[in-house]
């Protein structure tokens, strides 16, 4: 079982792998919306400090989980490159219908 949140962790560690990579490159790729679509479980913990966690199936995971405890969502994710005092930094001159 693996939590959404590392799913989006590693997620958006690959995505940055793959832009330092395009580093230097003559062909680059604008990163747009990312849309994620996963099966995913619900846990509620009892007790105090109860919460909720949602938990992605894996692939070849047992199928017993039954669709009654499985939903599939799907995310968009809007990537943004934020720098150290929470600005994005944008260069080269303006383009008409940037964002």
């Amino acid at each position: 079982m693996i939590e959404l949140a590392e799913v989006i962790r590693q997620l958006r560690g690959e995505l940055d792998l793959a832009r330092r990579a395009a580093d230097g490159e003559e062909l680059q790729f604008e990163l747009g919306p990312v849309e994620l679509e996963v099966t995913v479980g619900l846990q509620l913990e009892a007790g105090a400090g109860a919460k909720v966690r949602f938990w992605v199936v894996e692939l070849g995971g047992d199928a017993r989980t039954g669709s009654a405890s499985t939903q599939r969502i799907k995310l968009t994710l809007q990537p943004t490159l934020v720098g150290a005092a929470g600005r994005v930094y944008v260069s080269g001159e303006e383009v008409a219908g940037e964002r």
